[in-house]
């Protein structure tokens, strides 16, 4: 059987242990089992395809892996949800202090409370949206 093949048949076992076992780092090493197929197509020097794996399978572990740990450590660039809201101005249309008031936060009207025990807020004053608490924004 051609080196080809053989090559190959180690591409789809890494594929296979990627699946099972979800460590990114196989399915480098299968693009350069593929690679190493590839390289059979062209010579017949086993020395050769060996070190076209070894090169494509390192290259790639060596660039996909920070660019995937730097991703993984920085907080997502678009903010949704309850996390976008945090930081927002909003006006008060009920007094708000530290147990209960009515804002209106992006077009909605919020319950809300207060972030200090002795802060109250009049209708018509603008505040910033702290946190979200539950259904609750916590306003300072």
């Amino acid at each position: 059987m051609d080196f080809w093949v053989w090559w190959l048949v180690a591409a789809g076992g890494f594929s296979i242990a990627l699946v099972l076992t979800a460590m990114p780092e196989l399915g480098m090493l299968a693009a350069g089992a593929v690679a190493g197929a590839l390289a059979a197509g062209f010579t017949d020097s086993v020395a050769v395809q060996v070190v076209v794996f070894a090169v494509v399978s390192t290259a790639l572990i060596a660039v996909v892996r920070p660019i995937a740990r730097r991703s993984r450590v920085q907080p997502p660039a678009l903010r949704s949800g309850p996390d976008a809201l945090m930081g927002k101005s909003a006006v008060v249309l009920e007094r708000v202090d530290a147990r209960n008031g009515r804002i209106k936060l992006a077009g909605e009207v919020w319950s809300a409370r207060a972030l200090g025990e002795g802060d109250s807020y009049e209708p018509g004053s603008q505040v910033s949206v702290v946190e979200i608490d539950g259904a609750t924004a916590v306003v300072m």
